[in-house]
């Protein structure tokens, strides 16, 4: 028996690395310290270890397998017949991954993309248009005596968000923990979070535009017409304002259902400027409210790479960044894209009908963990090792703090960076 302490785990954005993991006879047994969400990850990483179970092939072409060099061989020949390929994914593999999947993007000239073109991409947008007053979870944690969560439900999205960065934590300026801190939650309907807030705020369905930007007045003071609707009543507004204006240390955590509603990137650039609009008055901050295990570190490894978040184009062998155009699923539906390797083909579960349609009648190239099973049948697919629990590597959490992960488990798959590279190495051939 092996005991593992201070394991990361990526399932979601929150990257909590405190965990305790037990391994007897090559399997996990016991995860503790993981949330509902963690848990039955952890035990079923073992799950093809377990006698008479069948693990999945290390590569297949068309369903048969076959060996990893004739697998990369046909996913070089798919890449290189493509005149407009697509990379998707990123969010489940980890820093090395990620860094391959660019040079493999740059060596055929394809175009690049991760999950979060289908979710914080307009929160991306926003902040590009207006900046961000940002800060760390561990600044939070020790010194945010008011947190409001907004169109987000973290008790089931990030359920130890609570307990380790926001509601629950001592801190330094908070010695009491939760009881030093009011907890809001603004959203359309109650939720699992709302029971454990301080003050709900309920806002109609599409109108947290006009609530924020009825806040931004109040919060400086101009005078707002009380006749029009703005979401929610005008003593709830007033009320959170001054509790904002009152506050020591605040933050805003926002989630998809402010970011993906209509115009979200609206609704996330408002926001942002009342977090400057508060800075006026006290000490304020806003945190993306970050889902897959590491999309955070996605956004991260494109952006020194390639000078851009998601969405880029390499195809003239220099980088172009327009989201839309260069959005995985907007040229899926469109019918642009004549070849794709997914880079975990779980993403593909949150693209349009129309999209997937696409992606079915045109060759792929899936590079999936053992447990998952594709969404799509890939031409190719390739078996990988799980980075924190194979391989070490690296992920970012949702405040873009890198985290270690450990190996706990041998690896009898190739890493997604092995695999990557050797594609990487055949490289572009120009098309005729």
């Amino acid at each position: 028996m092996k005991v593992f302490h201070d394991v990361a785990c990526t399932v979601c954005g929150c990257v909590c690395d405190d965990l305790q993991i037990t391994v007897r006879q090559g399997r996990i047994t016991e995860a503790v310290g993981s949330c509902h969400l963690s848990r039955q990850w952890f035990l079923d990483q073992d799950k093809f270890s377990a006698p008479g179970a069948a693990p999945p092939a290390v590569a297949e072409i068309g369903g048969r397998s076959v060996s990893l060099d004739a697998a990369v061989e046909r996913a070089a020949q798919i890449l290189s017949q493509a005149r407009y390929p697509l990379v998707y994914g990123l969010s489940r593999s980890s820093t090395p991954g990620q860094r391959a999947a660019v040079r493999l993007a740059d060596a055929f000239r394809a175009n690049i993309d991760t999950t979060a073109s289908l979710c914080h991409a307009s929160s991306i947008m926003a902040i590009q248009e207006v900046g961000e007053s940002t800060c760390s979870l561990g600044e939070i944690k020790n010194r945010a005596d008011l947190v409001i969560f907004w169109g987000v439900d973290p008790v089931e999205s990030h359920p130890r968000h609570f307990e380790r960065y926001s509601g629950d934590p001592v801190g330094m300026l908070v010695p009491r923990g939760r009881a030093d801190r009011t907890v809001v939650v603004i959203d359309s309907q109650r939720t699992a979070s709302s029971e454990l807030a301080d003050l709900f705020v309920q806002v109609d369905e599409g109108r947290d535009f006009e609530a924020i930007w009825a806040l931004r007045g109040l919060v400086q003071g101009i005078g707002l017409d009380e006749s029009s609707p703005q979401g929610t009543s005008w003593p709830e507004l007033r009320d959170l304002a001054e509790r904002m204006k009152g506050c020591r240390y605040g933050v805003f955590f926002f989630g998809l259902g402010l970011a993906r509603a209509k115009l979200g990137h609206r609704n996330v650039e408002a926001l942002l400027q009342l977090v400057r609009d508060l800075n006026a008055h006290t000490r304020f901050c806003a945190r993306r409210m970050r889902i897959p295990g590491d999309v955070t570190g996605a956004d991260s490894v494109l952006c020194w790479q390639t000078g851009y978040p998601f969405s880029v184009n390499l195809c003239r062998g220099y980088p172009r960044y327009n989201p839309g155009e260069f959005s995985a699923n907007d040229m899926l539906e469109r019918g642009e894209v004549d070849a794709c390797l997914l880079l975990g083909s779980e993403g593909v579960e949150q693209m349009s009908p129309a999209a997937v349609a696409h992606l079915s009648r045109i060759p792929t190239i899936a590079l999936d963990h053992p447990t998952i099973e594709s969404t799509i049948a890939p031409t190719v697919r390739f078996t990988t090792a799980v980075y924190g629990i194979h391989l070490p590597g690296t992920a970012y959490r949702m405040d873009e703090v890198p985290i270690p992960l450990t190996a706990m488990l041998p690896a009898s798959y190739p890493s997604d960076e092995e695999v990557l590279d050797k594609l990487s190495a055949i490289g572009y051939q120009p098309k005729s």
